[in-house]
């Protein structure tokens, strides 16, 4: 660790556990910084030292750290004793930002394939949206919990496009992805604790869908007051099955009010999935569509690989479906081809199939609902169908009865009275009472 007030020296000694040297922010005639030749460095009083040191980076390779300002020698080496005594991951949290971890982690994630693309994209678009600006600037040493918290406080007092407050759950959100990397820097040494995880967040109200009903309908056409989310009830539904049944993609529209696909998993299908002697439609795949490219890969969580029955007005859907396919395309159906195609032949796409039902709704005049709105319908039919709920929540791909309960399975109105009456009869077995035809009833 010889002194190196020259910048020859300094590359000479790269090799070596350490260098200490001075510079200064003099510039020349040209505008740029002299560095290691200003003249001035000859006198013991000019410039700042500095000391670069290399050590094992999280990723494997060796990572220059380089840290300056010191007034004299003695405290450059003494800094560069104590960095060199740490574990080579704290001696890099120390000179590391939190906007470069990150990106480091979003990087690792890819390099991996430890996620889904769709959600390494999500995970960019929260660390280049809201953790870089807020925290980025912050060496990850230095990241605390109040820090983080008053960063979320920051966000979570933004309004969007529209004038509201960001959702609540947006900022959840956010704090999970800072979790995630967090705990990934703490797996690799380079922090101690995780300061993500005490964080106070907003409490929001999660938007439950609720059915068209009547009296919504005209709350709605008469004043444009609507649900946040809302599904058909089964005559709306009715009505849009009826008017699209001449429409090229009829098989797709039934598919989706009689099973619940998402969008994605539609635009995956190809025709191998669809066993109409079986009658079976397997899922396999989803499409995704991630910065205007659209790519093929596994559903959205593991329980959406899935084999759905289909009945015999299904069957029958589809096999007039295929005979149209077959004549369009010359009799020649591989079984590689996508299940469902555009006029032009080109495979449907997500964001594509959420235009084509929004602008067939509006033709229709029905209340607005979204094309996943129409999934939520369908598991709440299946409960007015009766239909178990284990088997209910396996047709919807969902990991757990938990979500098919808690997010998607709402009562349409005519099941809550049939329910309650069944309740009621019950009670009435062992309560004989006397109805009173101008007041209450009493025992």
């Amino acid at each position: 660790m010889t002194r190196s007030p020259t910048g020859t020296k300094l590359a000479q000694q790269q090799d070596q556990p350490g260098v200490v040297y001075r510079r200064c922010g003099c510039r020349g005639e040209d505008g740029k910084q002299l560095g290691f030749s200003c003249p001035g460095l000859e006198h013991v009083s000019h410039g700042r030292w500095y000391f670069a040191v290399q050590v094992d980076g999280v990723d494997g390779r060796r990572t220059r750290i380089r840290k300056g300002g010191f007034a004299t020698e003695p405290d450059a080496r003494r800094a560069m004793a104590q960095l060199q005594s740490l574990p080579s991951a704290e001696a890099v949290a120390r000179t590391w930002t939190v906007g470069r971890w990150l990106r480091f982690w979003l990087a690792d994630i890819e390099r991996h394939e430890a996620v889904r693309a769709s959600t390494l994209a999500g995970y960019r678009r929260v660390v280049d949206g809201y953790l870089i600006p807020e925290l980025g600037h912050i060496r990850v040493s230095k990241l605390r919990t109040k820090k983080v918290q008053r960063a979320l406080d920051r966000i979570a007092s933004r309004h969007t496009r529209n004038g509201r407050l960001i959702a609540a759950s947006t900022v959840h959100g956010i704090r999970a992805v800072l979790r995630s990397a967090l705990s990934h820097a703490r797996r690799t040494g380079l922090v101690g604790f995780n300061a993500a995880w005490r964080i106070k967040t907003p409490n929001g109200v999660r938007a439950y869908p609720v059915v068209w009903t009547p009296a919504r309908e005209r709350e709605w056409r008469l004043h444009g007051v609507r649900p946040r989310v809302a599904c058909w009830d089964l005559p709306h539904l009715g009505r849009f099955l009826e008017a699209v049944q001449d429409d090229r993609l009829f098989a797709l529209w039934w598919l989706v009010a009689l099973h619940g696909l998402r969008r994605g998993e539609l635009a995956g299908l190809r025709w191998q999935d669809l066993d109409l002697v079986g009658r079976e439609l397997t899922v396999r795949e989803q499409m995704i569509v991630i910065d205007g490219q659209t790519l093929l890969g596994p559903p959205k969580s593991e329980a959406g690989r899935r084999t759905l029955a289909l009945d015999e007005t299904s069957v029958k859907i589809f096999r007039q479906y295929r005979r149209e396919q077959a004549r369009l395309r010359g009799g020649k159906l591989d079984v590689l081809d996508p299940l469902f195609t555009r006029v032009d032949g080109n495979p449907v796409r997500p964001d594509w199939l959420t235009r084509e039902f929004q602008r067939r709704c509006a033709d229709l005049g029905l209340p607005p609902v979204r094309l996943h709105d129409i999934r939520h319908g369908s598991v709440s039919i299946d409960g007015a169908a009766g239909v178990p709920l284990k088997l209910t929540s396996q047709r919807a791909g969902h990991s757990s009865v938990v979500t098919t309960v808690d997010i998607y399975q709402h009562v349409f109105p005519e099941t809550a009275h049939a329910e309650v009456a069944k309740t009621a009869a019950l009670i009435l077995r062992h309560a004989k009472l006397r109805m009173r035809s101008g007041g209450a009833s009493q025992a």
